[in-house]
């Protein structure tokens, strides 16, 4: 859909659903309501996953410490909350297998004890998973361990517990949601925000909408509005009552990326010892290596900032575990927050990611908390509420088996090889096209003209990848393309600088900008790439 024929439809159509808040949370909302028979319109104030959705640890998993602290604590809502994430992790990785794949992760061990306390803990999170389950966990060696994981610290090892869980590129799944949903019918879009709700007799009608590229403003008519913004929700909450209390208690998760020689590329590490008694996760993604997180205090920020405080922590976590990591080596650096549903005097790393919907007297529906592998459960749950207090009629849900854009009719063994020989790539960009378009690679090609150009010297990007992010995904800035359409800004902010220019040039061009905006593009995302992304 274009962007002109969408916002036509936003001021014309009356809807039954106006989600705020295209994050995984309102485009899995938009995604389950669209394909069940409902009108829905969707509004993100600037780009799908550019605040949380993005900035997760890229994992598709129950949460090991969340199983730990469910039987420690004997809470049930822990316990649910990873039952339904190991349901969730299967039906993922099976609609998006293109964006997904399962991946091993080792918890290393240095004391005899630990054995049988860990490997118990992995028996029951593969009973939880019922059937669901990835490859069953077990018990490595030491010398089984270091082979699968060659640079983990030997000395004193007694081997690790190894079990499966789920990777998966957590903006490119954001976006498949959202274009999903848009062929579903729902109406998508991006760099729109709420600035105001509409009531007519004290309920809720709809939101005033500000399309931020040309300032003008829409009446967007809806029977349900949905606040699904994540570490925002309370501000909303407060344009529908300015008294609200506070529901959300934010924390912020920093990862750092390293080069890939610090993990294997089919096995991670899961640290269980930090100073601090969280867990630190050293994961390959995308041909580096990803590490993280911290979980502190923090409010509400656009893009939220790390401090060298913050990457000395996490390098200080690893060095036990892979030696000494120099500040010099860390190629990007990134905060994320989590909304998480507020407990009087709880620690942000002990509250549950269990989710939450509430209604405010006018209508306001706020969907919160929850975490990215249950985006589907909480999406369940938001519309049989709605449908149940406002009487729409529903489909039965599909979004179980329901291929996400570029998993419908992927050949997931055989897409590389047929991209390599169709159009003569090399077997890293083949491979790179494949894992981010999934069936649809082909139609990016073809925006190449026969000649495939790399976009930067060292990454398989290719700007004919500029072009088919601004026609068919709706990116609109040259952050959308680096940091969400392809992930270069999330690997390597030197490498995304470079390229910087070359996709501001390709974006003017496909967009129509003059050269003063063309500026203005380039200045700010140069901004986000030296300070927050």
């Amino acid at each position: 859909m274009k962007r002109a024929e969408a916002i036509e439809r936003l001021e014309r159509e009356n809807f039954d659903l106006l989600i705020i808040g295209g994050g995984a949370t309102g485009c899995g909302v938009a995604l389950e309501a669209a394909s069940r028979g409902l009108r829905v319109a969707l509004v993100e104030r600037f780009d799908f996953s550019e605040g949380t959705s993005s900035r997760s640890t890229k994992l598709i998993h129950g949460g090991v410490r969340y199983l730990e602290l469910a039987v420690k604590n004997l809470d049930r809502v822990q316990l649910n909350l990873v039952r339904d994430a190991l349901h969730e992790r299967a039906t993922l990785l099976r609609i998006a297998p293109h964006l997904s794949r399962p991946l091993w992760l080792l918890t290393p061990l240095y004391k005899i004890w630990e054995v049988p306390y860990y490997w118990f803990g992995l028996k029951l999170y593969d009973l939880l998973a019922g059937k669901g389950r990835l490859a069953t966990s077990r018990y490595l060696t030491a010398h089984q361990t270091l082979e699968a994981f060659p640079r983990i610290r030997s000395s004193g090892l007694v081997g690790s517990v190894a079990y499966q869980d789920g990777q998966f590129d957590d903006a490119r799944f954001n976006v498949s949601l959202a274009l999903t949903a848009a062929e579903q019918g729902a109406v998508v879009l991006n760099q729109a925000e709420v600035t105001a709700l509409l009531k007519q007799e004290g309920r809720l009608c709809g939101a005033v909408v500000r399309e931020r590229l040309s300032g003008r403003e829409l009446e967007v008519k809806a029977r349900v509005v949905v606040n699904a913004t994540g570490p925002f929700g309370d501000a909303i909450r407060r344009l529908d009552d300015p008294d609200a209390p506070p529901l959300l208690k934010v924390s912020s998760g920093v990862h750092i990326v390293l080069d890939g020689k610090y993990s294997p590329p089919q096995t991670g590490l899961l640290i269980p010892k930090t100073e601090d008694g969280r867990v630190v996760f050293v994961l390959p993604w995308l041909g580096h290596t990803l590490v993280g997180t911290t979980d502190d205090p923090a409010q509400p920020s656009d893009h939220p900032g790390v401090s060298e405080g913050e990457i000395a922590y996490i390098l200080r976590q690893v060095e036990p575990y892979l030696g000494r990591i120099g500040r010099e080596e860390v190629r990007a650096a990134w905060s994320g927050l989590r909304p998480l549903v507020s407990r009087p005097e709880a620690d942000t790393a002990r509250l549950a990611r269990d989710h939450l919907i509430q209604q405010s007297p006018s209508g306001l529906l706020t969907l919160t908390g929850g975490k990215w592998t249950t985006y589907r459960k909480m999406a369940l749950d938001l519309v049989a509420y709605a449908a149940r207090l406002w009487g729409l009629e529903l489909r039965p849900s599909q979004t179980d088996r329901l291929p996400l854009v570029g998993a419908e009719g992927l050949d997931l063994y055989g897409g590389v090889l047929l991209l390599e020989r169709n159009y003569g790539l090399d077997r890293a960009t083949a491979a790179h096209l494949h894992r981010t378009y999934g069936s649809r690679a082909a139609r990016v090609l073809e925006l190449a003209e026969g000649c495939p150009t790399p976009l930067v010297e060292g990454y398989p990007y290719l700007e004919a990848e500029v072009r088919y992010a601004v026609r068919h995904e709706m990116a609109l800035t040259p952050m959308d393309f680096l940091a969400r359409r392809t992930r270069l800004a999330f690997l390597d902010q030197q490498a995304a600088q470079k390229a910087l220019p070359r996709v501001s040039e390709l974006m003017a061009r496909e967009l129509g900008w003059s050269d003063e905006v063309s500026k203005q593009q380039q200045a700010q995302a140069l901004k986000l790439l030296t300070s927050a992304i």
